[in-house]
């Protein structure tokens, strides 16, 4: 790998033979789990400008038409999280000269507050070709990570590193985006009430921070409005205005009335799942049913196939392949082939249901195949989700061969959550592709189809459980770090499951100590159940007021979900405790209230208690409040199923109830008026108060 000082740079070409497309990297990391940015893409022209509204890639906008850009979305990494940029340079127009990478923060952060700022690039084949830290971070709120820039029939890439304290807004201005603030919107709808219109909001209306709302706005030149005048006798109308892409189709989440005569009628489905017997059964259904919707919806294909460096073409895949090997020719699960520009990538499939392991032996096989026939890569696919610096299964890539092979991972978890993501949020083509979609989704959640993501803790589970128990568990023992990892693949499944529901980036949250490597970590936190015997986990949903922690207490059989939430500064603490439990109306009377002091705890009691005397959330010695914990406790219900199923199942329960009926009734907190003047609040002598 060769590693970029700021302002290097080196063409691909001398890095990689297989640089068609590549895989741009961007991470940081935070000791404390707090920060986070979002990542922009823009085309340039030769003048440095972007050329249309469809130039500027981000959070609203993650993908061209053309698949030469795609936004991969975010991937939790040790003490941070990194997010994956596809770039088809095959498919860059002619009239693009530069594709400038950066990111951006919100909410008067800065990365000065992040730590590891650095960019990759992969070629096709999942190889690291380059990388660029960045250490010199301060105020800037947004940052050029680097570009990738033609010379001749060649890219090159170029480490800039440059920052911005005007934000998103200073670095938008730059390359041709206008940037309307508050302001300005005010006096253009006074004018013209349908200029608000014009005005394409960064983030969506729903998950914009409270502290972001005063921040610029960006908005996108319009192709439509190029080169046009306007009608003789009109206003004159601005010139730049409202994306016009054509309207995707998403399905409602609430479906039809049915037309059934009784509740036991069950509707048609184009993959029935009941009549699988065998895993043999549900392991070729599974694959020839998510690899024809693959070829048949393009956006699901290449949201799948993207991140494997498979280039935008049309696809087209297979089961039932026999591919020679030696003596005995071997059979894939499926083959995914696209092509582009007579250009062809192929991928090998090996699939698990059920909880079925992957067999090593047999991926290498595949691995040696692919290598010899010249194909990209071999993708898994399992129950079991993919951890960073711990692969599902381990294969071995012979470095004597010229050409190489990738080995990718999937699970049936991911696979489900961007069908959803598609079909409930982001939109897809037409209504067929939708139902498609649909139809899929309801198959994989079946329960007889065997793909239903992580569903088993693993044979360490039960014996750790009794060691803790019995007080008999060693730190340093090899099965309470499996549990661990166990455990660490249960949240990610649960971050992708509610993000499909949510539409919305959830995302693990991990505080490690920087430099500490993955395997590390997991042996500190193996230790650290071993004496407490406890898993604990912090997820981060966007638009919500805190980090949702869970606790499973493998002593006493509890789960905890909690969220703290602070008060605004300078607002009343009786003001505050009485927005809570407005906003709490609807909350479970079993609710657990902490009040969080400076240097401590305060006072705490259930929400059943304290809804009739809000004053009770106060100290009473009339030490500052900081804000409120929230928690919900539920036992673990080992009942069901298997010791390991019920405990999955608990999870995911506790997870849903906290946030369907705890978290997404929670706002903002009300702030006082700046520069009114208010009555002194009455001090707290009692209940009453």
């Amino acid at each position: 790998m060769r590693e970029m000082a700021k302002g290097s740079n080196v063409g691909l070409a001398d890095l990689s033979d297989d640089t068609g497309s590549v895989i741009v990297s961007l991470r940081w990391s935070s000791a404390t789990g707090d920060g986070d940015a979002d990542v922009s893409v823009m085309l340039l022209n030769g003048d440095g400008k972007v050329r249309g509204d469809t130039d500027f890639f981000f959070y609203n906008h993650p993908a061209a038409p053309d698949g030469s850009v795609q936004l991969l979305g975010k991937a939790p990494t040790d003490g941070g999280s990194e997010d994956r940029i596809s770039l088809d340079l095959t498919a860059v127009p002619p009239d693009v000269e530069r594709i400038v990478v950066a990111a951006s923060q919100y909410g008067g952060a800065c990365f000065g507050e992040l730590d590891d700022l650095r960019v990759t690039v992969a070629d096709r084949g999942g190889e690291t070709l380059l990388g660029f830290s960045i250490d010199d971070a301060g105020v800037e709120s947004a940052f050029l990570f680097g570009e990738l820039y033609r010379r001749g029939e060649e890219w090159k890439f170029r480490a800039i590193g440059q920052g911005y304290e005007s934000g998103l807004a200073g670095l938008a201005t730059d390359f041709g985006i206008d940037i309307v603030d508050d302001s300005a919107d005010e006096d253009a709808a006074e004018g013209d009430p349908e200029a608000v219109q014009a005005v394409v909001e960064q983030r969506p209306s729903a998950q914009v921070p409270p502290s972001a709302a005063a921040e610029p706005r960006v908005t996108l030149p319009s192709q439509d409005t190029r080169g046009q005048e306007p009608d003789a006798g009109t206003t004159p109308r601005r010139t730049r205005g409202p994306r016009t892409a054509k309207k995707k189709v998403t399905l409602p989440r609430v479906a039809k009335k049915s037309l059934a005569e009784n509740e036991a009628w069950r509707p048609a489905r184009l993959f029935p799942a009941p009549t699988l017997k065998s895993d043999n059964e549900r392991e070729l259904r599974a694959t020839s049913v998510l690899l024809s919707v693959m070829a048949e919806v393009p956006e699901f294909g290449r949201r799948l196939t993207a991140p494997f460096g498979a280039p935008a073409g049309r696809m087209q895949t297979f089961t039932e392949v026999t591919l020679p090997y030696g003596e005995t020719p071997r059979r894939p699960d499926g083959v995914i082939r696209v092509e582009r520009a007579g250009k062809l990538w192929t991928g090998l499939v090996e699939t698990k249901t059920n909880g079925n392991p992957l067999r090593p032996e047999q991926v290498q096989d595949y691995m040696d195949i692919a290598a010899r026939r010249g194909y990209e890569a071999v993708i898994t696919l399992s129950n079991d989700v993919a951890l960073e610096g711990c692969p599902p299964v381990a294969a071995k890539t012979d470095g004597r061969r010229k050409h190489k092979v990738a080995l990718w991972h999937l699970s049936w978890a991911e696979v489900a959550h961007q069908a959803q993501m598609l079909i409930r949020h982001e939109g897809v083509g037409n209504a067929a592709h939708a139902w498609l979609l649909q139809e899929l989704l309801s198959y994989l959640q079946h329960e007889n189809s065997g793909c239903h993501g992580f569903q088993n803790m693993g044979p360490a589970w039960v014996p750790v459980r009794n060691g803790i128990d019995t007080e008999t568990l060693c730190q340093g023992d090899r099965r309470a770090v499996e549990v661990v990892e166990s455990w660490e693949q249960l949240i990610r499944q649960v971050c992708l499951r509610l993000g499909g529901e949510l539409g919305q980036k959830v995302l693990p949250v991990q505080r490690a100590k920087r430099g500490v490597d993955p395997q590390t970590r997991r042996a500190a936190l193996a230790d650290g159940l071993c004496e407490d015997g406890r898993l604990t986990a912090e997820l981060r949903i966007d638009s919500t007021p805190g980090v949702l922690t869970i606790v499973a207490d493998l002593r006493t059989g509890k789960l905890r979900t909690s969220m703290e939430v602070m008060a605004p500064e300078g607002s009343y603490p009786l003001t505050s405790a009485k927005r809570l439990l407005r906003m709490l109306a609807e909350a479970p009377a079993d609710l657990h209230v902490e009040t969080l002091v400076e240097g401590g705890h305060g006072p705490r009691g259930t929400l059943e208690r304290l809804r009739p005397e809000p004053a009770d959330m106060l100290p009473k010695d009339g030490t500052r409040a900081t804000g409120f914990r929230l928690s919900l406790f539920k036992g673990m219900g080992v009942t069901r199923g298997s010791a390991e199923t019920g405990f999955i199942r608990s999870v995911d329960d506790v997870v849903d109830r906290f946030h369907a009926q705890v978290v997404a009734q929670l706002g903002p907190f009300e702030r006082r008026p700046a520069g009114r003047s208010q009555p002194a609040e009455p001090a707290v002598a009692g209940a009453g108060a």
